[in-house]
């Protein structure tokens, strides 16, 4: 319980302990803000009037122009879709099959599995070849140089993590694309875990298209997904899934006389799902109006806390020591999968939230962590 200041019954800073911005963003007051967007819209769409459709589009558009917004994307660029996989399927379902047929798709083995799962099923029926560059044997994260040495001129996609869900490990894109263009590949970038917390910009990181989710940094919710498509490669896309808001004029209905739409909206299907944008609309307007470097910097301080805490109790640390190779995330590598449960379960009763995978402790300090929330994880590792 939290009285009206926010605090705690133990007089704690509500979410002064919340690590968990890898998994789902939380900001100040986020609960309060997303049920006044959900009851607006349900006075509106549950009103005997004519104003239903206007509003709901109209959150979706705002949706849509905060996100391009932050992505500095071109005009026209962006749409939405359910989440990062769903986009990826919607990318490759609408390209030329000459793109990928006989050719190779390149992908890390650090990607988000979820992704790797959709490749895997997709290959055959699309007539390329998964190229998974592996891990080096006891490493935590795949090294740009091993993604260059196995990308040639037949990779006709590939797809690039920013930053690693398993370890924070940040890869250099400018690097990454800058060879991807020597080969002539397509190129696209899963910004999920970076996304709201350090600077994309579109048209200077140059890939061919982006995806992400709205769920972790962003702080929305499930099911606001984004696609981002370079203007060039959406002119050459013939999206598989198509349907009345795939045009230009959605309300053309000449069953006879389809035509895509010029720009992303080519991407777009049948009657758009709105609520996640509803529900998500406040956090992106938070977001928008936050001082980000003052926000960096707080979560590269807390990091270093982090840090400085697991080498100080003899842990392995299973991100990159370098801040500018480092997303906003510190894994740390525990001795087993029951000692990162038993020391999970220590934290709760202490009020800081984090996750594990297997033996790897996650922690992700962000908007509501407090440097007393980040003592008490320090203390608990201290006695791990």
């Amino acid at each position: 319980m939290t009285d009206q200041t926010g605090r705690t019954e133990n007089g704690r800073a509500e979410g002064d302990g919340y690590l968990l911005y890898h998994s789902i963003g939380q900001y100040p007051g986020k609960a309060r803000d997303m049920a006044a967007s959900l009851t607006a819209f349900a006075e509106c769409w549950g009103a005997p009037n004519d104003e239903q459709w206007g509003y709901a589009l109209g959150q979706r558009q705002r949706f849509i122009d905060l996100w391009s917004q932050l992505l500095k994307a071109p005009s026209a660029s962006l749409t939405t879709t359910e989440n990062v996989t769903s986009g990826l399927a919607a990318l490759i379902m609408a390209l030329p099959r000459e793109d990928l047929e006989g050719r190779v798709v390149l992908v890390a083995g650090d990607c988000f599995p979820s992704l790797h799962f959709l490749l895997t099923g997709l290959a055959e029926r699309y007539g390329f070849e998964l190229r998974t560059v592996q891990l080096r044997e006891g490493a935590n994260w795949v090294e740009d140089e091993d993604v260059i040495a196995a990308w040639g001129p037949e990779v006709g996609l590939a797809l690039l993590t920013w930053v690693s869900s398993t370890s924070s490990n940040r890869c250099n894109l400018e690097a990454l694309v800058a060879h991807g263009r020597k080969q002539g590949s397509l190129i696209g970038v899963d910004i999920t875990q970076a996304a709201g917390l350090f600077d994309y910009d579109c048209m200077a990181v140059a890939a061919d298209f982006a995806i992400s989710t709205s769920l972790k940094w962003m702080c929305g919710s499930p099911g606001g997904g984004i696609l981002q498509v370079m203007p060039d490669v959406i002119a050459r896309c013939q999206p598989s899934l198509r349907g009345w808001f795939s045009q230009d004029n959605i309300f053309s209905w000449d069953i006879n006389a389809f035509a895509y739409a010029p720009d992303i909206r080519r991407f777009d299907n049948g009657t758009p799902s709105v609520m996640a944008c509803v529900a998500s609309v406040p956090a992106l307007e938070w977001h928008a109006a936050q001082d980000w470097g003052q926000q960096l910097a707080k979560n590269r301080a807390q990091c270093d806390a982090i840090i400085a805490a697991a080498d100080a109790a003899g842990l392995e640390l299973a991100s990159p020591r370098d801040a500018a190779r480092r997303g906003g995330s510190v894994m740390i590598r525990l001795s087993d999968a029951d000692a990162a449960q038993a020391l999970l379960a220590h934290l709760r009763s202490v009020s800081v939230f984090a996750d594990a995978r297997g033996a790897i402790l996650r922690c992700s300090p962000g908007f509501l962590t407090t440097d007393d929330g980040i003592g008490r994880l320090t203390a608990a590792l201290s006695q791990s």
